[in-house]
């Protein structure tokens, strides 16, 4: 077996000598290599996270085409994919540097074919059992676990003065791809996009036909051409390489369980508020149409992060994270305010408004946070790891903020399950969402004392 893939695998895969830091190297021949691998990369990212958000679709369309499931069925079917994608991401955090960035990303890039493919199959059969779609539900969550490995990769192909904006490129453009999924299912699912071959459709209540299957399939041929691209068209890093015990240096590392708790509040609130916004506004807002509007929350914070990497390379991650934190306070409580006067008339329009400036903060927050873990690590493994050399210091600082860039992501996505159900909670209990607003707030003056007590004011630990 390994025979054949070391000749199916392409000639200069493996980086043997890989000096991002040296000016010099990165001009002549890193950055032109840095780049090829980011432009793969990307849309690999972009269809994981497409794959991992799908599922909130599909389930809008099953009662109409005759599954009989009921209203918590359909949210634990919701809930299962960011569960399952934020456990996977733990495991996915360390891939890279077992298995090498091409390797991994090819093989969890073709992954994502399993529930793209089963999903068109499960719709179309009625007799389909609900642990069928539980499981496939569980399934999506590979893309969601892609994330973290994915930017793990890129973290070690660039310098430091070029990190922060090649991460929020990957993360940002990768991010787009919830908002793509938005756009592109509901479209393709009115129409026999692939003919014979894709299925007979189903038909509505209304006499209306769709082809649901299409939710699934029209993923296929993309993840094909991004897994052959990946294969033949990235590299693996020898330096890079680490076993697990190696990496798991950083649950030792004060700064990886703060930075888990600060991409939290930025990642983990993009996430979570990508998922629960449409019921949040349909609820709160029932006549307002807000259906037709909220996939432009994840847009902007995609793009927000995509766009404004440069920003913390140039002024500094903490800065910037700081003044985000008190952005999303801000934002929130404009959001109470509205919600406060939501019987008055336009009120809707303010509240969206508000929520549009949060998930632009997320974007912001989400590039600066992740700048801020190399700087972090690059310091944190020169104060304890005084006895290695400077080149072995760089190494082993890389190694760790891979890591930690992995495993925060990790956590932080588990928003796309607390930041929804604390909603559901919320109105439960209360009758309103207020509390669980409120309790964000909370959590974001966390972050904010934590993003300056160690990383902005003038006596911080570390500086960034």
């Amino acid at each position: 077996m390994s025979n054949r893939i070391n000749l199916l695998t392409p000639k200069g895969a493996v980086l043997n000598d890989w000096r991002p830091q040296d000016e010099q190297f990165w001009e002549q021949e890193g950055q032109r290599i840095a780049r090829r691998n980011l432009w793969i990369s990307i849309p690999a990212l972009l269809l994981a996270f497409s794959v991992w958000m799908v599922w909130s679709v599909v389930i809008a369309k099953l009662p109409a085409i005759g599954f009989d499931f009921s209203t918590n069925q359909l949210f634990w079917l919701a809930a299962l994919p960011g569960l399952s994608g934020a456990t996977l991401r733990i495991f996915y955090s360390f891939m890279v540097p077992i298995f090498g960035g091409r390797r991994w990303t090819a093989l969890s890039t073709a992954s994502l074919l399993l529930p793209a493919i089963g999903i068109g199959f499960a719709v179309q059969n009625p007799d389909t059992s609900y642990v069928t779609f539980l499981l496939l539900a569980l399934l999506c969550g590979l893309g969601g676990g892609n994330f973290a490995s994915s930017m793990a990769n890129i973290s070690f192909f660039f310098p430091k003065k070029a990190k922060g904006n090649a991460l929020a490129l990957n993360a940002g453009l990768g991010n787009l791809g919830v908002s793509v999924m938005q756009f592109v299912v509901p479209l393709v699912i009115t129409a026999g996009v692939f003919g014979a071959i894709g299925g007979e459709p189903q038909t509505l209540s209304d006499g209306e036909k769709i082809w649901l299957q299409n939710a699934g399939f029209i993923w296929v041929p993309f993840l094909v051409l991004a897994t052959v691209a990946a294969w033949f068209g990235m590299n693996d890093i020898a330096s890079a390489r680490a076993s697990f015990s190696e990496q798991a240096i950083i649950f030792k590392r004060r700064h990886n369980w703060i930075m888990c708790v600060l991409y939290t509040g930025t990642f983990g609130s993009f996430i979570g508020y990508s998922a629960g916004f449409p019921l949040l506004a349909t609820n709160q807002f029932p006549d307002a149409g807000a259906l037709r509007f909220v996939f432009l929350g994840p847009l902007i914070g995609a793009l927000s992060r995509a766009a404004t990497g440069w920003i913390s390379d140039r002024y500094g991650g903490g800065r910037v994270t700081l003044a985000v934190f008190i952005t999303m306070i801000l934002a929130v409580f404009g959001v109470l305010f509205f919600l406060g006067i939501k019987e008055q008339p336009g009120t809707f329009w303010g509240f969206f408004a508000m929520f549009m400036l949060l998930f632009f903060a997320t974007g912001v927050g989400n590039a600066s946070t992740f700048q801020m873990i190399p700087v972090i690590f690059r310091k944190e493994v020169a104060r304890l790891m005084p006895e290695l050399n400077e080149q072995q210091q760089i190494r082993q600082g890389d190694k760790e903020s891979a890591a930690t860039i992995g495993f925060t992501s990790a956590i932080a996505a588990y928003g796309a399950f607390f930041i929804p159900k604390s909603y559901g909670t919320s109105i439960d209990v209360t009758g309103g969402a207020e509390a669980a607003l409120y309790a964000f707030i909370g959590f974001y003056v966390l972050c904010l004392f934590l993003t300056w007590w160690y990383y902005t004011r003038r006596n911080a630990e570390i500086r960034c």
